[in-house]
């Protein structure tokens, strides 16, 4: 196992009912995990796989809200997945953590445990910053975790869609200007989407979009009300502090 290196912060999570050992610098989770969470639907005994799970902070605060999924966890990242690792422990989670790049063919995901039709959930962040419009960071595990590439979105959404099983549930979430590149990767076997944009505050664009599929879904496309994060004064609003301190569930985790 790696030895994850450089200084490291106990964080809470879910008004600190969650607690999460990670690296001071590098990527850090933060506020988009536990909103995918909050939106990522799950029933006991289901199977429930978060790519790109970095410290394990999403996967973890759902399996928090829904006790008894079996939970993998799957990180590219060796020092980033010793500290998911940990971090169940610590938690008192069972989860099975493993280092695997997402954009890895079938039997490389198979020879880990997710063959194709396992999963009933797939929950993920993937990069999503565009390389052309975005100054990479020097930190290497921050660039991965961020940047896409032009193939990132499609490998991803095509991982998921094969590891789920028919009627399997897709959470993701996605930078709100890329929607359109994201809803036609979808297209190809995935359908009954709910979208739920995400605004900094009332008065600005959308900065995220929450997105719900399923896989062979054939409901239409149903689009939720905005979440606006802050109120006029920059202040969290009720409902998202309620969320993020593990009270709440958003729309789309209840469809």
């Amino acid at each position: 196992m790696t030895e994850p290196g450089g200084p490291f912060t106990e964080d809470g999570f879910l008004g600190g009912k969650l607690r999460l050992r990670q690296l001071k610098s590098g990527h850090r989770a933060g506020h988009d995990a536990i909103l995918l969470a909050a939106a990522t639907s799950a029933r006991s005994s289901d199977r429930v796989v978060e790519l790109g799970a970095g410290v394990g902070a999403a996967g973890l605060a759902l399996a928090k809200r829904v006790p008894g999924i079996e939970l993998v966890l799957v990180e590219i990242d060796a020092a980033l997945a010793e500290l998911a690792r940990g971090n169940a422990a610590a938690n008192g989670i069972a989860a099975e953590v493993v280092v695997l790049d997402v954009m890895s063919g079938a039997g490389e995901f198979a020879g880990a445990g997710m063959a194709p039709d396992s999963a009933d959930v797939v929950l993920m962040n993937p990069p999503f910053n565009d390389a052309a419009r975005h100054r990479a960071s020097p930190d290497k595990s921050r660039e991965i975790a961020h940047v896409a590439s032009d193939a990132t979105l499609e490998g991803w959404i095509h991982a998921a869609r094969r590891m789920l099983k028919s009627g399997g549930v897709l959470t993701m979430i996605w930078r709100a200007d890329g929607l359109a590149e994201l809803l036609a990767a979808l297209d190809r076997g995935f359908g009954s989407l709910a979208i739920l944009p995400v605004h900094g505050d009332a008065a600005s664009p959308a900065i995220r979009v929450l997105v719900r599929a399923i896989k062979g879904g054939k409901a239409p496309l149903r689009l939720h009300a905005a979440l606006i994060l802050n109120d006029e004064a920059a202040t969290p609003n009720r409902q998202v502090q309620d969320i993020l301190a593990g009270k709440g569930v958003l729309p789309l985790a209840t469809l």
